[in-house]
């Protein structure tokens, strides 16, 4: 982990700038979290108080941890079509405590690669700058787009560690979740960008 947690680097890939999140991105953050597409796997949308207090936690989380969901821009496109980046989750499983890669992003832009794209890199600051030894990623089981994401990335998914949501209730439509794991090993072996070519 990094010794000085406040410097946050932003990260540019070939069409995007993954950077911390900034005042003016809340209105289009909030506009995302109430669209019923983005938030099909997900338990509702937000209101607009929510959607704020995710972004505040957001940042907190870049505060403590020195890493976080980036805002996602794309320059000449828009400064802001969703986040992407990694978090540790706030609730207890099997394979907790840990550090996810995880995306949402506004569906005017699906469809387009930028999950992935953004998604590769924040795994290659998780293994390189951060020194992780392993990143896992999880959704609802019906959710096809994003666990073909996690293919992309070439994390591996064993269904013996596939998992009910605790914060779910029982009978949920989304309350089985699918986990998918990728290690330090793995990547430094084949790297992230072979392993989606």
């Amino acid at each position: 982990m990094p010794d000085d947690k406040t410097v946050v680097p932003s990260i540019r890939t070939e069409r995007l700038s993954l950077r911390t999140w900034r005042d003016d991105d809340l209105p289009a953050f909030a506009a995302l979290g109430a669209d019923v597409r983005v938030m099909e796997h997900f338990p509702g949308t937000l209101s607009r108080s929510e959607s704020d207090a995710f972004a505040a936690r957001v940042r907190a989380h870049f505060a403590e941890r020195g890493f976080g969901l980036w805002a996602v821009e794309v320059p000449g496109v828009t400064p802001f079509a969703g986040f992407v980046g990694l978090a540790v989750p706030r609730f207890e499983a099997h394979f907790t405590p840990c550090v996810e890669v995880g995306w949402r992003i506004a569906a005017e832009y699906w469809n387009r690669g930028y999950a992935s794209e953004a998604a590769r890199a924040a795994v290659t600051d998780g293994f390189t700058r951060l020194g992780l030894d392993q990143i896992v990623s999880f959704t609802a089981a019906v959710n096809r787009p994003s666990r073909r994401v996690m293919d992309k990335l070439g994390m591996t998914h064993d269904p013996a560690e596939d998992f009910d949501h605790p914060s779910l209730p029982a009978g949920h439509r989304l309350e089985r979740h699918v986990l998918y794991r990728l290690r330090a090993s793995v990547y430094h072996e084949v790297g992230v960008t072979s392993a989606v070519q």
